[in-house]
């Protein structure tokens, strides 16, 4: 196995760099360089010199023995003074030492992963940790770098090999006179699992808006503000405004923080039967992305207006031009900024409701991989109502939804993802 090292932090000026050096002559490298080390778990003061003796710099120098570090080897961190020069100088003095060599991106963390400090499913928690803009995203990531898809997945799996377990005994002793009838104790785990597994299938795709973003498409008739009120909202000019209707052509995105959640908005082109071939265009992608969003903002001139689509369940109807002219209902206007704050808290209240759905489960592999275990343990049950002479087919089908689970956090099935996965890392990692 190579020691690997490499810098773990941002790169460029900065108050401390952290360089990691991982693998089994990782304590050797750093005492080449530190002279002495201190003991595992504590922090020392060392000069860090080159091989002739220059000295490069003066760090905190902390070692952690392997079974109790972070990719579960011996692991040491040299703290240093965050200049690029340092960097550079400590880098290069270690990559003269034999038996070491640069780590590739995510290596540390793909070295985690093989010495089980953490699964499949943690590693990718840590992966949206990294990448985390909101408080949202970073709660959501971090619960699942905690382990806690793991641990519910373990529960699962306890529970379906248990009812395999008792299956398989009726199996065993199929020619002798069993007293005792598993097929309530085994109906009993399976619609306990299937229950807790379609709650967290269903609560996926709302965990995937919170890592990816949700979408609220800003949707009206030409020239009825939405442009306007799109740079109300971003806080700068993100689109052109005009007193010409059909103005906005394409769609336009905003990025933004609503309630700690990120968000897209979106201004769309103005929703009428289209004049000329280009606005066609125009409306037609309107209409596709408007139908796609997480969530519409009806921007109306008034009740009477006629859209070329209409408000769903949770969707925001709302009077634009407020500085114009009184509506009875809610109104804003972009220009003066009126009723804009209002507007803001009842997106970000609509999109708060859907994230106390989410679930634990934060990708499309994850859903997949939930949804291959409920299609098993469904034909389990079928199995299981046709009496004791299917027992092996039902005990078969929960064996499969067992694999489908263990394939959540690594076990089995993952080796084409992993190379995906490890090179979004960065070096450090």
């Amino acid at each position: 196995m190579d020691t690997i090292f490499a810098l773990a932090s941002a790169r460029g000026k900065a108050g401390v760099a952290v360089v990691r050096i991982s693998g089994p002559h990782a304590f050797s490298a750093a005492r080449q360089m530190a002279g002495s080390l201190p003991p595992v778990r504590n922090a020392g003061l060392r000069k860090l010199r080159t091989t002739d003796g220059t000295i490069l710099d003066e760090a905190l120098v902390i070692c952690f023995d392997s079974g109790a570090s972070f990719t579960g080897e011996d692991v040491v961190e040299l703290q240093l003074h965050g200049s690029s020069a340092v960097e550079r100088g400590v880098l290069s003095a270690l990559s003269r030492i034999p038996n070491l060599r640069l780590a590739e991106p995510g290596e540390f963390t793909r070295r985690a992963l093989e010495n089980e400090c953490l699964d499949l499913a943690q590693v990718e928690g840590l992966a949206d940790l990294l990448d985390a803009e909101t408080e949202a995203q970073r709660r959501q990531a971090f619960a699942v770098l905690s382990g806690a898809l793991g641990d519910t997945a373990e529960g699962w799996r306890r529970d379906l090999i248990r009812a395999a377990a008792l299956l398989e005994a009726t199996i065993d002793f199929a020619d002798e006179d069993v007293p005792v009838d598993v097929s309530p104790e085994v109906n009993a785990l399976l619609d306990d699992v299937l229950t807790k597994l379609r709650k967290e299938t269903l609560g996926t795709r709302i965990a995937e808006r919170i890592r990816d973003g949700f979408e609220v498409a800003i949707v009206g008739r030409p020239n009825a503000g939405k442009s306007t009120l799109l740079n109300a909202l971003a806080g700068r000019d993100a689109a052109i405004t005009s007193e010409i209707a059909g103005t906005t052509r394409d769609v336009i995105e905003v990025q933004m923080e609503l309630a700690g959640l990120a968000v897209t908005v979106l201004d769309t082109a103005g929703l009428r039967k289209a004049t000329d071939e280009i606005e066609a265009i125009g409306v037609e992608r309107a209409l596709t992305r408007a139908q796609a969003a997480d969530l519409r903002v009806f921007l109306l001139d008034s009740a009477q207006d006629e859209l070329l689509m209409q408000p769903r369940d949770d969707d925001i109807v709302v009077y634009g031009k407020a500085d114009l002219s009184a509506s009875a209902g809610f109104s804003v206007s972009g220009r003066t900024g009126q009723g804009v704050d209002e507007l803001i808290n009842r997106i970000a209240s609509v999109l708060e409701r859907r994230v106390q759905g989410a679930g634990i489960a934060t990708r499309e592999r994850h859903r997949v991989a939930m949804t291959g275990a409920l299609a098993a343990l469904e034909d389990a049950r079928i199995e299981i109502q046709h009496g004791p002479e299917r027992a092996e087919f039902a005990a078969e089908e929960i064996r499969t939804a067992i694999r489908a689970l263990d394939s959540l956090v690594g076990r089995v099935d993952v080796e084409h993802l992993l190379d995906e996965i490890f090179a979004s890392f960065c070096l450090g990692k």
